[in-house]
């Protein structure tokens, strides 16, 4: 039996200085416990492959802000136990995120674009996936890297995240090789502070952020990471 996660909540991103995310995270572990990926407290690596259509559809609407809007990944967390195929769509306010587990083999054949291991799994997601990624023609197209460091309770599916040293890859796309050189997508030591919750925002965990001036941003980390490959340049 195939296992899925279906998640719709509020998501919000912020960006914050090393200072600020220090502050951040010292008073969030007095009050949330880490993520379980967290190991001794420490960050752990997130690596994503995004795919997107022949023609960059997925790309294309989030730089018009299109409103309904989604992203294809395959993700691997920490040590590479787990591995998601994940389906994240904005739908209004709220962001859902359906997501497939699957096995090493059946994401190396994803890598090379081999989308039929996806019809071996039970339930109406994988076909999904498969009719989607086959009819508009869903190729990699970016590896993303950074470093995690997560809190998280079950009261509301709240969790909060700082993500940093976000970089990119858009030549190869080996989700599983530790060797691969990436480059930095953001400025030396910003992290992105992301909150996000199903109903509402506890009010400890309002009040732990409150002495901090946070301005919701827009940033995407898909976007950002296929500069390069969409014929951009460093000024």
């Amino acid at each position: 039996m195939a296992e899925f996660l279906d998640v719709l909540r509020t998501e919000k991103k912020y960006q914050v200085s090393p200072a600020v995310a220090g502050q951040i995270a010292a008073r969030l572990s007095y009050i949330m416990p880490f993520d379980k990926n967290c190991r001794n407290a420490r960050p752990y690596v997130v690596n994503s492959l995004y795919f997107d259509s022949l023609y960059n559809r997925d790309y294309r609407e989030k730089e018009s802000g299109v409103e309904f809007r989604k992203k294809i990944r395959l993700r691997v967390y920490g040590e590479g136990d787990t591995i998601k195929l994940e389906w994240k769509r904005k739908q209004g306010a709220k962001q859902r995120k359906q997501s497939l587990l699957l096995s090493k083999a059946d994401a190396e054949s994803m890598i090379k674009g081999d989308y039929r291991c996806l019809m071996k799994y039970e339930g109406e997601l994988p076909r999904l996936f498969y009719t989607m990624m086959e009819e508009e023609v869903y190729r990699p197209k970016c590896m993303i890297r950074y470093q995690r460091l997560a809190f998280t309770i079950p009261t509301n599916d709240i969790r909060l995240t700082l993500d940093s040293q976000i970089s990119s890859q858009e030549g190869q796309f080996n989700l599983f090789q530790k060797s691969i050189p990436f480059y930095p997508v953001t400025t030396p030591g910003e992290t992105t502070l992301e909150v996000k919750y199903n109903h509402f925002l506890l009010d400890y965990i309002r009040t732990a952020l409150s002495p901090f001036e946070l301005t919701e941003s827009a940033s995407s980390k898909y976007t950002a990471s296929r500069y390069f490959g969409l014929g951009g340049t460093i000024s």
